[in-house]
């Protein structure tokens, strides 16, 4: 039977491709699958449980990838074993197209076939389970990329938006902290004007003072007589002419 399918993804090809190279997705997409191990660069150990039909079987096999040419295209293909179920296997050529930087379509062509019990189910039913298996694998593997781009997308814008904001706080900081020429000689003018004041107000001070000893200097001293003379000397001096006066007239 044969397949073909295509899925938009909101991501870049490169994405795409790593994602179509990543065990973790690859387990998560494909439909019943609990264990996928890488054994080499390529290839992958799985084990899937399916129903076809009234058939539960659980397979045991190997996912290859082969005809690699990155990051375009390249062929998944895988081999399963069910037991007395009888086996399962297939192929699917992936391409990838870039639309734009951000968006990528993926087109696929597939091959399965089914042997053993599975095989007596009917073409019918083996290939409407194929069909549903593989476009619940690529509609998957669409959700998980485009989902996980979007989240490393957003987290990206937050961190530079961090980033941004912690460069305009210290700008800001910066600008604060730096005095701007005009305000340095606006504070150097009122220092200086400053200085100027308390120099003349020491010099005003120093004036006055010696303005009020040299007019003391000159007005008349409380302790000296009219005449300038000293008490001592005055009042010697009028005893001595009262003297005198007394023996002229007596």
């Amino acid at each position: 039977m044969e397949m073909t399918g295509e899925y938009r993804i909101e991501a870049p090809r490169d994405i795409v491709w790593e994602a179509l190279n990543d065990p973790d997705i690859l387990r998560n997409c494909i439909p019943g699958c609990e264990e996928l191990e890488k054994t080499d660069e390529h290839s992958f150990e799985a084990k899937v449980k399916a129903k076809v039909g009234p058939v539960n079987a659980k397979f045991t096999g190997s996912v290859s990838l082969s005809n690699m040419n990155p990051p375009e295209s390249y062929t998944i293909s895988g081999e399963g074993k069910g037991g007395a179920a009888g086996f399962a296997k297939g192929s699917a050529d992936v391409h990838l197209q870039a639309e734009s930087d951000q968006v990528t379509t993926l087109t696929y062509k597939a091959e399965a076939k089914v042997g053993g019990k599975l095989a007596q189910l009917g073409s019918r039913l083996i290939d409407g389970t194929a069909q549903k298996m593989a476009s619940e694998f690529f509609s998957e593997f669409e959700r998980q990329v485009s989902e996980k781009y979007a989240l490393s997308t957003s987290s990206q814008e937050a961190a530079e938006t961090t980033t941004d904001s912690g460069a305009a706080a210290g700008s800001a900081a910066d600008e604060k902290t730096v005095p701007s020429p005009d305000s340095g000689a606006a504070a150097e003018s009122t220092a200086s004007a400053g200085s100027v004041e308390e120099t003349a107000a020491p010099a005003q001070t120093s004036h006055t003072k010696a303005d009020k000893d040299e007019k003391q200097q000159d007005a008349p001293s409380s302790s000296q007589t009219p005449g300038g003379l000293p008490p001592a000397v005055w009042i010697g001096g009028a005893a001595i002419i009262i003297v005198l006066l007394l023996i002229l007239f007596v």
